[in-house]
């Protein structure tokens, strides 16, 4: 075992990766899959099917229900929200999980909600308590509710404008959807 559970921490799955980290108050059930050097950080609560991907940061109070596919590098918030049912009701259940995707190394801000079905494309940035209601194409900035895109976002996480313009005037274009700097 090469992994660290805090002992307040209700830990059902063995299917840990190597040097992850996981502290105090949470709850992981026994379907959950985690990568790798992960930080599940205080008051995290992860259920059955959902799998982490490696080197994922997930910050307090954050809820990570079924349908949940999180990949390599991503950045997840305090308290941001995801949604697995469309209509929900109570004691109506689901017959098979909504997947959702968090593509590699996007960042989701404290507070923001993602609705279920939805692709977050790879390093895309959500803003803070934004509210996702459809596919967010890799390497763009969203923000507001309903969230709306805002610019773009390199890879090391230089905001742009829509122009493909950065803060010091630098300008950028995209090559196979990634900015790169002209």
């Amino acid at each position: 075992m090469n992994y660290k559970i805090h002992p307040s921490s209700e830990v059902q799955t063995s299917r840990i990766g190597e040097g992850t980290v996981i502290w105090q108050f949470c709850v992981v059930l026994e379907g959950a899959e985690i990568g790798k050097n992960c930080n599940i950080n205080f008051n995290v609560f992860i259920e059955n099917d959902v799998v982490i991907g490696d080197n994922v940061t997930i910050k307090p109070g954050v809820q990570l229900w079924d349908g949940l596919r999180v990949g390599n590098n991503v950045f997840i918030g305090p308290n941001a929200t995801f949604t697995n049912n469309p209509s929900p009701r109570s004691k109506m259940f689901l017959e098979s999980s909504v997947i959702t995707i968090i593509e590699e190394g996007a960042s989701i801000g404290a507070n923001a909600t993602i609705l279920p079905g939805f692709v977050i494309g790879k390093y895309s940035l959500i803003g803070a308590g934004s509210v996702v209601t459809k596919n967010v194409p890799a390497y763009t900035v969203w923000y507001g509710n309903p969230s709306e895109q805002k610019g773009f976002v390199t890879r090391s996480g230089i905001i742009l404008s829509n122009d493909l313009i950065d803060k010091s005037g630098h300008s950028y274009k995209l090559i196979e959807g990634e900015p790169v700097r002209l």
